[in-house]
């Protein structure tokens, strides 16, 4: 997702749109259904919103997988749950996830992953995090920061 030159990064289209999802996300079809009811959760909160209504309009011309989950008309918001990634350089990550609404920002929600500790999800994080540092250290840039940094520079 954070590999492609499209800014802000966009999870709905990097599921239905960009091939590498399904190697990235274990559960794809999963992946896709929650998608799917979450946006249809949001146009049914904000019918006007003009970037929603543009992203759903997007996916529903390019993706015929995203078409037929759209017209299923499933509504779904998990505030807690698990998913599976499969991360090129470490393997699988199984995560546990909390969303949170944000009170200071109406409408804005984070999620947050974590892996229990000790687990081989926390080593493989940890691993990640260790890369990330020295590549920041050493002034090389990792996957996706190009494109991100690119993209910072045509603005």
């Amino acid at each position: 997702m954070l590999a492609s030159p499209r800014r802000p990064a966009n999870n709905a289209r990097f599921v239905y749109l960009d091939p590498a999802s399904r190697d990235f996300l274990s559960d794809w079809d999963r992946a896709a259904d929650d998608i799917a009811a979450v946006l249809r959760l949001e146009a049914g909160r904000n019918p006007y919103d003009k970037k929603l209504v543009e992203l759903i309009g997007e996916l529903s011309t390019r993706s015929e997988h995203f078409r037929s989950r759209w017209a299923a008309h499933n509504v779904r918001f998990h505030r807690t749950g698990h998913k599976k990634l499969h991360h090129p350089v470490v393997g699988d990550l199984d995560l546990n996830f909390e969303a949170m609404e944000l009170r200071s920002q109406p409408g804005l929600t984070l999620l947050v992953y974590t892996a229990p500790q000790g687990s081989l999800t926390a080593d493989s994080l940890n691993l990640l995090a260790s890369w990330t540092a020295t590549a920041e250290q050493s002034g090389q840039l990792i996957a996706g920061e190009t494109a991100a940094a690119d993209n910072r520079r045509e603005r």
